[in-house]
């Protein structure tokens, strides 16, 4: 395909990956072995070599790493190298559940040399992805490689068909013929040089982009800078300058001397920020981050050291790493005493894995404030020993440094939260308090560590679900949780009037654990680790209006999904008031034994600040999560509207009546097409998707909505829809617009291709393209969607 090759000239870490080299591979104690890795001619894949029986060799795609971290930075190369090879070493992680690949160089040069060169890979795929005649779409050319199967630079019919697979578009045999026929103007039976170039030209036409940018081109059929801002102004609704179209003309065309677009400059300016979807102010920090902590959405996870399950899967540091890099700013620490005197985390009375307590803080603070400079809670859950409490507190004080926040901000007791601007780069501790914030400006007070304190708000709902004591059949015998065992009713004749359950196997373990628990439900606190909680000193709730009297702005409550959802439905004025200066936690029920997730767009409606997920487990509800958490910089803090921010706010989300947070919009959205779509089966190479798409509203539920286009039979590659979808809006600062794009299915579920959330409040008005995320919310190179989005003023 020397038609469609690139230059690597001029990279020199890009062309020490091309050349490949040996490394380390590492594995464990036992399993280190040499093997040698290579960057492909594409930029796209990196080879490996394999000893295993039957593969020589293997490959990974660039776009399926996460990140690569130079160092001793994964669990595996620290447990498994010495502190000596600490700037030879450096891991490759990857998206998704893929275990790291950790690898050893043969000095610190090739090290860096590796890291900077999949950096260079990186960028030089940005620019093979920009639709220019001068900058081919590197996904179409590796897929032409991939088709040229006898690697002679030339494309047999044949071969044309399996590019065709390749791509994720079906044509029957008579137009692929005509296809070839219409490329081969030598004749030769073969497509080479300029008529691979010219089939590639067909096959990327964007026919919905001619008819928009002929409409506007008036000046010798291109777009002058005055004709660029007549699009711009009637069709995106944007308020901008005959300047500022020049400015998008030197940014994205390439011949720019004439101060004309061309049509590749146009379609490049639509893959770029100012043409997608997503309003490219928000992607920086916008909004005022002075207000009270309260007057924000958190980012939050639950169960942050879990990489699956909550019954058996593994407990890893990467998963702090991984949500934090995400931008959640709230993850919480499952703490219990360690067998060598050292605590640990883990899910308690659970198969689950273990990691040392000092090894997740250490990993917090090396990534906390990487993706987002905002502060970081540290939600304790305590089941530890005094003496291993303390230890907790030293390690949090030694490794967390200036950083930790162990004092009230200011020389006076506060009245009421700091605001994320003030506490940058700070952490906070959420836990239990032994007494008063007040008492920590007094010198005289003291504190008596024996005192016995209450279990967290979620240990305490365990138990409360033990006390409920179910009973289980278990053959012909029943038995209660509590031990007590009883004759069979239907043996002895009685008549059994207790209400009995057949629990699964994760519902006893689920129970066992309730039954662990229930034997201490108060426990002894540290003062050195209660000393260390300031501003989120966890307590019981005992109902609003015990909170309206007693409790302190500080003092917050944690709720179980199912309590939290009562309340925000029968009682969702009085939770919206409640959160106006106080937190609240959410959290997803201990029944949960998969880790999957609840729904959090009702507890946002209701104003509740840390609604804690499930980061781990790819769902719906973290889509939405992501794609509310997208604008404001990705800083993991979200302004609540200011009908959420005032203490006489008389806003309900389930009964809405009038006032300020009323204000109708009707939302007119156009699917026109999408591009590139990956295949579902990638193991069957005839596996081609039927593609249709379906816009959702989330938000209160008078705005709840779903629509849907048909499916368009066979064929990811360019499929057009252009249908037509209204929503009326009646709380926009509420609502999320997500599109999903499904591969249909008539006999079973459809499978999802890929997703896309954002608040309605981001959205950008006119013709924009909308890219496209997999399950675990990465971005899936050069698939979007194009719409047509209208958002204005209801009748």
């Amino acid at each position: 395909m020397k038609s469609l090759n690139y230059s690597l000239e001029g990279d020199a870490d890009l062309q020490f990956l091309l050349a490949g080299g040996e490394l380390l591979k590492v594995r464990s104690n036992s399993w280190k072995k040499n093997r040698t890795f290579k960057l492909q001619e594409d930029c796209r894949t990196i080879w490996q070599e394999s000893r295993k029986a039957m593969r020589s060799s293997q490959t990974f795609s660039i776009d399926d790493i996460e990140a690569v971290r130079l160092g001793r930075q994964s669990e595996g190369l620290q447990k498994y190298t010495e502190e000596a090879l600490e700037d030879r070493c450096f891991s490759i992680i990857f998206k998704g559940r893929r275990k790291n690949l950790d690898l050893i160089a043969s000095s610190k040069e090739d090290a860096c040399k590796w890291m900077q060169g999949k950096l260079g890979a990186d960028k030089h795929q940005f620019a093979l992805r920009v639709p220019s005649l001068h900058h081919h779409l590197s996904w179409i050319y590796n897929c032409m490689r991939n088709a040229d199967k006898n690697s002679d630079n030339k494309m047999s019919l044949k071969e044309l068909k399996h590019f065709l697979h390749q791509i994720n578009i079906e044509v029957d045999d008579e137009y692929a013929q005509m296809l070839f026929a219409k490329c081969d103007k030598s004749k030769s039976g073969q497509l080479e040089g300029s008529e691979i170039e010219y089939f590639y030209k067909l096959l990327t036409a964007r026919e919905e982009i001619d008819v928009i940018y002929d409409k506007y081109a008036q000046t010798n059929r291109q777009m002058s800078a005055k004709d660029l801002l007549s699009f711009l102004q009637n069709e995106q609704q944007e308020g901008v300058s005959l300047d500022d179209a020049l400015k998008l003309i030197e940014k994205y065309e390439v011949d720019n001397e004439k101060q004309q677009m061309t049509k590749d400059g146009f379609l490049m300016y639509l893959h770029q920020p100012e043409g997608m979807i997503l309003n490219p102010a928000h992607k920086d920090v916008y909004q005022d981050m002075t207000q009270p902590l309260s007057h924000y959405f958190i980012s939050s996870s639950h169960n942050t050291y879990l990489m699956e399950d909550q019954l058996k899967g593994p407990s890893s540091t990467e998963a702090y790493i991984r949500a934090l890099m995400k931008s959640c700013r709230c993850v919480e620490l499952d703490c219990w005493d360690g067998s060598d005197g050292e605590p640990i985390i883990y899910h308690g009375y659970t198969l689950t894995s273990k990691i040392l307590f000092k090894d997740v803080i250490k990993a917090i603070k090396e990534y906390a404030f990487k993706t987002s400079e905002y502060p970081v809670i540290l939600s304790l859950e305590n089941h530890c020993s005094l003496e291993q409490q303390k230890l907790m507190a030293k390690h949090m004080t030694s490794i967390l440094g200036d950083a930790l926040l162990a004092k009230p901000l200011g020389d006076e007791m506060p009245t009421t939260f700091p605001s994320p601007e003030e506490l940058k780069g700070r952490f906070l501790i959420k836990g239990k308090r032994l007494n008063k914030l007040e008492e920590a400006f007094s010198p005289s007070s003291t504190t008596d560590e024996n005192e016995s304190i209450s279990e967290d708000d979620e240990a305490a709902d365990m138990v409360e679900d033990a006390e409920k004591k179910p009973k289980v059949r278990w053959g012909r015998t029943w038995q209660r949780l509590d031990g007590e065992e009883q004759g069979d009713g239907h043996n002895t004749g009685e008549q059994d009037t207790t209400p009995s359950v057949c629990l699964s196997l994760k519902d006893l373990v689920q129970h066992h654990i309730c039954s662990i628990i229930q034997k201490s439900k108060k426990m002894k606190l540290a003062k050195e680790l209660s000393d260390l909680v300031i501003y989120c000193k966890s307590v019981h709730f005992q109902g609003f209006e015990h909170a309206r009297e007693s409790q302190e702005f500080y003092e917050m409550s944690s709720f179980k999904e199912g309590k939290a959802e009562k309340l925000a439905e029968e009682s969702a004025n009085e939770f919206v008031c409640h959160n106006v200066d106080k937190l609240s936690r959410i959290y997803p029920a201990g029944s949960r034994a998969d880790s999957s997730n609840y729904n959090p767009v009702p507890l946002w409606t209701a104003g509740c600040q840390i609604v804690a997920l499930n980061f781990q487990t790819p769902s719906d509800e973290m889509d939405l999560n992501q794609g509310w958490f997208l604008p404001n910089g990705m800083s993991g803090y979200l302004m609540k509207p200011e009908f959420l921010r005032d203490r006489a706010s008389e806003f309900n989300p389930v009964n809405l009546t009038k006032g300020k947070w009323l204000q109708h919009k009707t939302l007119h959205v156009m699917v026109i097409s999408a591009q590139q779509l990956p295949k579902i089966n990638k193991k069957k190479e005839s596996s081609i998707v039927d593609p249709l798409v379906r816009v959702e509203i989330h938000g209160v539920p008078a705005d709840a909505a779903s629509r849907e286009t048909d499916y368009i039979e066979d064929n990811g590659f360019n499929p057009m829809w252009n249908e037509n979808f209204q929503f009326d809006v009646c709380v926009p600062e509420l609502a999320l617009v997500r599109f999903v794009v499904e591969d249909y299915d008539s006999t079973s579920q459809n499978d999802l291709i890929g997703q896309y959330t954002l608040p309605f409040t981001s959205l950008q008005n006119g013709y924009r393209h909308v890219p496209l995320l997999t399950k675990n919310g990465d971005i899936i190179p050069s698939a979007a969607l194009f719409v047509h989005i209208m958002a204005v003023e209801a009748e």
